[in-house]
C-alpha cells in the first residue's frame, strides 16, 4: 500500500481499524453473553479490505 495515502482511504482503514476489536465485556453481560464474538471481526492475514 502507499506510503502516502488519501484522506477518505485513511478514514475508511480507521473505520475498519476501530470495527476490528472485541465485543466489550458490559455488553456480553447486558445480553447474558449472547454476543461474545463480534460479526465485523477480521484478521488481518485471513481477509483482505477492498479499500
Amino acid at each position: 500500500m502507499a506510503r502516502n495515502k488519501h484522506v477518505a482511504r485513511k478514514l475508511r482503514l480507521i473505520r475498519r481499524m476501530k470495527m476490528n476489536r472485541r465485543v466489550p465485556a458490559w455488553v456480553m453481560m447486558r445480553t447474558a453473553r449472547r454476543f461474545t464474538r463480534h460479526p465485523h471481526r477480521r484478521n488481518w492475514r485471513r481477509t483482505k479490505l477492498k479499500v
